[in-house]
């Protein structure tokens, strides 16, 4: 008896006509929420990504995963730096601001680094980086930044899951 499996209430073969059940599956990993930011020829463009990890700490590299057919990634394909923003558990509003619209920094403060690239205020961490691979994942692109400077503060995390953003306190 598989002592796993009995827990389980579905189990499944991901296939292309269906990649609603693989995704819920998949939602059921909480993350954290970040904003990735860059400038452009446009303006500033962001993008959600609940895709971060940190990847190395000698060379200081961070990884995130954007969607290859969205609009909005062909300005981080282009773009020498980016920024990565772990959001507070207070700026769901600036999350789902920067997932509906990639230049919505036009109507949002923000600073800018030496760079250029745009600084999002009031987030738990940012990472400004400078493009270090990309690497081909599916429909998505696996993009790793070599960490520049790193800014952090405390406070509680927004966190992403089965579909819905929620907070992880901070004791």
């Amino acid at each position: 008896m598989n002592a796993i499996s009995k827990d389980m209430t579905r189990t499944f073969v991901p296939h292309r006509d269906d990649t609603r059940t693989l995704r819920d599956a998949f939602g059921r990993f909480a993350t954290g929420v970040t904003v990735v930011t860059c400038d452009s020829t446009d303006g500033p463009v962001c993008i959600t990504a609940n895709s971060f990890s940190s990847l190395s700490l000698d060379p200081p590299l961070v990884m995130w995963a954007g969607d290859r057919n969205s609009r909005r990634f062909r300005y981080f394909q282009e773009a020498r730096h980016f920024s990565v923003h772990v959001l507070s558990a207070e700026q769901a509003e600036l999350c789902f601001g920067c997932s509906k619209d990639a230049f919505a920094l036009q109507d949002i403060d923000h600073e800018r680094c030496e760079n250029g690239t745009p600084l999002l205020p009031d987030c738990l961490a940012r990472f400004e980086c400078e493009q270090h691979a990309y690497h081909d994942a599916g429909d998505h692109v696996i993009v790793i930044g070599k960490v520049l400077r790193a800014s952090m503060a405390d406070g509680d995390a927004l966190t992403f899951y089965a579909g819905k953003l929620g907070q992880f306190a901070h004791q």
